[in-house]
């Protein structure tokens, strides 16, 4: 059995020193994570374990004894390891990445600089979309996080082209919109009046970008939520094959559904901070957030 091997810069890994092109042994019986020689048939699954820095050596194994593998991903523990050829970090990059001209690991697309992309250009991770340069983005060109539309660069959109955050509509530049272009044009007030339910208020932008209730959409509403392949579903895997590369896969979450399940988190208090928002209107409240309150 063949795989990847990553050592310390010294060429020790577990207090062992090794060299290239010689083999090792270790006394039976083997058991997998406690006593062994380790290395993974995937490259990428190689840096579960160590951290992925070019300072590292990186080398080609095979396996030649009794072998054990791992539930979970590629490890595999054997009693006698033949070390081969050290690979140079271009081709530890290519082994690490399904698609071309990576510099991070276990991307299935082209030019990603981070980690476990399956789209094209992205400079974050987990991105199943192209050139976003945020963390968990389904979509294309989103300079945000866990955007699930188009050329977003706020977080938690999932319309198209806004920029503000948890927006479901498009082209918005405020919070929470499910409409179409509702913060004007050619406006160059810094810090306008708030308008919400569609009514103008007392409270400035820049206030409401500050209060509490903002502060609690940024830490609790998710649109999407990262599965592990561990904790994936038959039905999720044979959908999203590319989760044995990626490690999961980006399940993107409705506007509704994030926020019942924030909603669903919120004690009494937390909840009266939009119960209490001026010119709150139980009927849009519910439409935009599936939200029903008496």
């Amino acid at each position: 059995m063949k795989g990847f091997k990553v050592f310390n810069p010294d060429f020790s890994c577990k207090g062992m020193i090794f060299e290239e092109n010689k083999t090792f042994e270790v006394s039976l019986p083997i058991s997998i994570c406690s006593h062994g020689l380790h290395f993974c048939t995937k490259a990428s699954h190689c840096f579960s374990y160590y951290g992925f820095d070019p300072n590292n050596i990186v080398c080609e194994v095979e396996a030649i004894g009794e072998v054990q593998t791992h539930n979970e991903d590629s490890k595999v523990c054997t009693n006698i390891l033949k070390i081969g050829k050290r690979l140079t970090w271009a081709e530890v990059l290519v082994f690490a990445n399904e698609g071309k001209n990576n510099t991070g690991h276990s991307n299935s697309g082209d030019r990603n600089s981070g980690d476990s992309n399956s789209g094209y250009s992205n400079s974050g991770d987990r991105n199943s979309g192209n050139w976003n340069s945020g963390y968990s983005n389904s979509g294309y060109r989103n300079s945000g996080d866990s955007n699930s539309g188009d050329r977003n660069s706020g977080d938690s959109n999932s319309g198209d082209r806004n920029s503000g955050n948890w927006n479901s509509g498009y082209r918005n530049s405020g919070d929470s919109n499910s409409g179409y272009r509702n913060s004007g044009a050619f406006c160059l007030d810094e810090n306008p009046k708030l308008v919400l339910f569609d009514n103008l208020t007392d409270i400035n932008v820049r206030d409401w970008e500050n209060s509490e209730a903002v502060r609690t959409m940024n830490e609790l509403l998710e649109t999407t939520i990262w599965v592990e392949s561990s904790n994936m579903t038959a039905e999720e895997k044979e959908k999203w094959p590319k989760h044995e590369t990626t490690g999961g896969y980006l399940k993107v979450k409705s506007m509704h559904e994030a926020w019942s399940d924030m909603w669903g988190n919120l004690n009494a208090k937390k909840r009266k901070l939009f119960l209490d928002l001026p010119n709150f209107d139980a009927g849009k409240f519910a439409k935009i957030t599936g939200i029903k309150v008496l």
